[in-house]
């Protein structure tokens, strides 16, 4: 190690074996990551309330919101 390396972290204990892993093995090109989005409780429960009254799915209620939200920044541009 020279002077600019820093050292790895222990975090990883010494008995496990990554001789026979297979880089990439679990890639796939064009995979779509969809990610978790949190909102606040206040929100998430007016928003539940709103979905169930109009008797639609919570994401999709959620997926129409924003996309009228786009719209509108769109049109602000």
């Amino acid at each position: 190690m020279n002077a600019q390396t820093t050292p790895i972290d222990d975090d990883m204990p010494t008995e496990i074996d990554f001789s026979a892993a297979k880089r990439g093995q679990f890639y796939r090109a064009g995979a779509q990551l969809n990610l978790p989005v949190y909102l606040d409780q206040k929100v998430q429960a007016t928003l539940a309330a709103l979905a169930s009254a109009k008797g639609v799915d919570f994401s999709a209620l959620i997926n129409d919101l924003l996309k009228k939200d786009i719209e509108l920044i769109e049109m602000a541009r």
